[in-house]
């Protein structure tokens, strides 16, 4: 069998994966984003984001928050996605070496534990999501695809960074 063939036939399948993964992720850093940028679903706001710490981030506050919420909708819509991807894996790096790191892998190890006392499995596995993302753009079932963005003359598909 034609190997060339064979990736034709698998590609929809994988641009739908791409899709399903872009989406679930996304909506989880738009989640995010909106209680840290906005104080939705019980979250506590920009103003409190950027606080010195220990109470907020600091200046590091507006970054973070502006990421998690813009990354996620740029996920969900299919534009930025690599940029997107890799910012919020730095974002959950962050997370991992400042806050979560100390509490050892697991999620929660009894009932007090609180996010903020919680291991760095969940940000591992946003990690996870977002890699095949950085590594294999998009797919074809992205917005970015449609915009009249610099394509790349090998594969007249948009430039990798602006994927």
């Amino acid at each position: 069998m034609n190997a060339s063939k064979s990736e034709l036939q698998d590609r929809p399948v994988v641009d739908i994966a791409l899709l399903v993964i872009r989406v679930i992720v996304g909506v989880i850093f738009v989640a995010h984003g909106s209680q840290k940028l906005f104080g939705t679903f019980g979250g506590p706001g920009l103003a409190a984001m950027v606080q010195p710490p220990p109470n907020g981030m600091g200046p590091l506050g507006y970054p973070v928050t502006i990421g998690e919420f813009f990354g996620g909708l740029g996920l969900i819509f299919g534009f930025l996605c690599r940029f997107s991807a890799a910012s919020l894996i730095v974002v959950m790096l962050g997370a991992i070496g400042l806050v979560h790191g100390q509490h050892g892998f697991f999620l929660g190890h009894g009932p007090t534990d609180t996010l903020a006392t919680s291991g760095f499995e969940y940000n591992l596995a946003l990690i996870g999501l977002l890699a095949p993302i950085l590594i294999a753009g998009p797919g074809r079932l992205a917005v970015g695809q449609y915009l009249p963005l610099p394509k790349s003359a090998q594969t007249s598909r948009p430039i990798a960074v602006l994927e």
